[in-house]
């Protein structure tokens, strides 16, 4: 996997490219009009992808489809710190379709858990937290 990135202004403006030619902006979000996203912007947006592709994948393996699939996730960091880091990152798997109830559930848990690489790399430094809505429904 190789990512390359170029610089297309004179302050933050970054366009990255890996070697499919897929391409993503990044800037810093404290410029007035940022023409991309903020590199931990994408650190969120990289769990909810990964996350979201292993739950599609093992309700698919199960013959079940999902009408639709959300993710929002939140990511806390400490105020004042040098580093900003993440400190924790909680994700609202929002699911519509004729999937029972226990098998949402696992199919979240099992990426989140077990199959989402960026989870994993993130759990150790942030503490993860999820929750699971199904047709409008909180499950526990």
């Amino acid at each position: 996997m190789k990512v390359f990135l170029t610089r297309l202004n004179d302050a933050y403006h970054f366009e990255t490219k890996n070697e499919r030619g897929d391409v993503v902006h990044l800037d810093n979000k404290s410029e007035e009009n940022p023409q991309g996203s903020s590199p931990m912007d994408l650190i969120l947006r990289g769990i909810s992808g990964c996350s979201s592709i292993d739950v599609v994948m093992i309700l698919k393996k199960q013959h079940l489809e999902l009408e639709d699939l959300q993710v929002e996730v939140e990511g806390f960091r400490e105020d004042g710190a040098v580093l900003n880091v993440f400190k924790k990152i909680h994700l609202n798997f929002i699911l519509k379709g004729e999937v029972p109830d226990a098998k949402a559930l696992r199919a979240v848990a099992l990426s989140m858990e077990k199959y989402c690489s960026v989870a994993k790399m993130l759990e150790k430094a942030a503490e993860i937290t999820y929750e699971v809505n199904l047709n409008g429904k909180l499950l526990q």
